[in-house]
């Protein structure tokens, strides 16, 4: 090992990941992802799909999940920063509910696992940022579910800079509420 620094989280099976970085005067170079390091490290899930997006400051995207077809993610930034979410959604877990954040970015190079179900979620704290993801599952149309991203049974606190506006789509602003989740699957 010592490819990738692990950290355990609060909430059991979300992972921040360092990887090491080689740097000279000319650059540096990092592995994203190396099967080998990450299975020894806990993480021994196949990714097969690759994900990246591009968002402007302000932008809030999430908090997403997928419901049939629940995905593991492995989440990191390539330029930018951002504030990036993980919320329990799995049922009996002592976390359900809870969430964990962590900034990730161009600078910092931290990578964030999240478990199958879970929702996620980022809050875009530069003038832009290109955010990448592995997924385990691949994406099926229709699966999406979601939270809103202020829903007080939650509470995630997202580090809003003043005087900055969220840009959020209908979509992410209409999602049902936590209550409604739970009573939907049964949970008390």
């Amino acid at each position: 090992m010592g490819k990738i620094t692990v950290e355990a989280c609060d909430i059991e099976g979300v992972k921040l990941i360092t990887p090491q970085v080689y740097g000279d005067e000319r650059g540096y170079f990092m592995e994203t992802y190396n099967y080998n390091d990450f299975k020894e490290a806990g993480i021994p899930e196949v990714f097969v799909q690759d994900n990246q997006s591009s968002s402007t400051k302000g932008v809030l995207r999430g908090l997403h999940f997928q419901i049939e077809h629940p995905q593991d993610k492995l989440v990191r930034v390539v330029r930018g920063e951002v504030f990036d979410v993980a919320v329990d959604l799995r049922a009996g877990s002592p976390t359900f509910g809870k969430w964990f954040g962590a900034v990730l970015s161009e600078e910092n190079r931290k990578q964030l696992f999240i478990p199958k179900s879970f929702a996620h979620g980022f809050l875009v704290l530069s003038e832009t940022a290109e955010f990448c993801y592995k997924c385990t599952e691949f994406y099926h149309p229709g699966d999406e579910g979601g939270l809103p991203y202020d829903d007080p049974d939650i509470g995630v606190e997202w580090p809003v800079p003043a005087g900055l506006t969220l840009n959020i789509n209908d979509r992410d602003r209409n999602w049902p509420g936590f209550g409604e989740y739970r009573a939907s699957r049964g949970i008390r």
